[in-house]
């Protein structure tokens, strides 16, 4: 993990690619839980059966459960020290461009694109990758937004 001492050296990393989470495998469970959690009860991300048959040859990984996993791999790549706190401010932009099969392994890349003043403090916009361990392209690709708070 990267850890900044504030957000003035912060602003000296824009334009950097910060580093990679650590792998994380995707489970039917998690698929599951996260079914429930949402109502989205598609086939492809929870009929076993029916999802062998289909377009993947197995379930899938909602696209926003993948996309949920981006705090987690976030905290992993860096972390701003010595400001009150920092929060999601949300994103501009999301693509999905290749789908998580259930049993995958995925990890986010974080490049650091910009750090603004703005009334409470700093907006800090990342982008992360997704990628699927074995994937040609990556399972999501998102424009994150921070606010830190010094």
């Amino acid at each position: 993990m990267r850890t900044f001492n504030g957000v003035a050296e912060l602003e000296e990393a824009v334009g950097n690619h910060l580093g990679y989470s650590k792998w994380h495998k995707v489970t039917q469970d998690q698929i599951d839980a996260f079914a429930e959690a949402t109502g989205d009860h598609q086939w492809i991300h929870i009929d076993t059966e029916r999802a062998a048959q289909g377009p993947f040859g197995t379930t899938i990984a909602h696209g926003f459960l993948t996309l949920s996993l981006l705090p987690k791999f976030t905290e992993e790549v860096y972390e701003v020290a010595g400001v009150r706190m920092g929060m999601n401010y949300g994103a501009d932009r999301v693509r999905f461009p290749s789908p998580v099969p259930a049993g995958a392994r995925v990890r986010a890349g974080v490049e650091l694109l910009s750090v603004s003043q703005i009334a409470m403090g700093y907006q800090v916009a990342t982008r992360v990758t997704i990628e699927r361990d074995g994937g040609e392209k990556p399972a999501c690709v998102v424009d994150m937004l921070a606010v830190v708070v010094p």
